[in-house]
């Protein structure tokens, strides 16, 4: 099974989870601004919400695929909203791509004021076996 995963971050939290799920799948983590070069089976994408919604480099790099991708994983982190799955969906949806169904998320810290600390060590292996289930490991 082909696998990629990417990530946006600006705090560094959805890069930690990029790399746990990277390092349980075999892959490896690369920025959004890495496009993907070949087809792939599953894209875990990890990303956050900003200001109420996804970054606009999150959103170039879904309309940027021009390969085939099985299916997109959202990976997600937010201090405030639930997640980034609806509006990632919409994003995937409508490139004409499938969204899985399953997804990953946690708080993220921000700002020091909320959520310190996280995603911590329990996120991190619940994201890594999260990934492992979603490849069939």
């Amino acid at each position: 099974m082909k696998v990629a995963v990417r990530y946006y971050t600006k705090t560094g939290n959805t890069e930690k989870l990029a790399k746990a799920v990277a390092e349980a799948v075999g892959a490896e983590a690369l920025t959004v601004d890495k496009p993907l070069t070949e087809d792939v089976d599953v894209l875990f994408l990890c990303n956050s919400v900003y200001y109420a919604g996804a970054d606009r480099r999150v959103k170039s790099f879904i309309d940027g695929i021009n390969v085939k991708v099985g299916k997109v994983v959202n990976v997600s982190t937010a201090a405030l909203l639930e997640s980034s799955y609806s509006q990632i969906k919409g994003l995937v949806e409508k490139k004409g791509l499938t969204m899985a169904s399953e997804e990953w998320h946690c708080k993220g810290q921000w700002a020091k004021k909320f959520h310190e600390g996280r995603p911590n060590a329990e996120d991190l292996k619940s994201v890594a076996a999260f990934a492992k289930s979603v490849v069939g490991e």
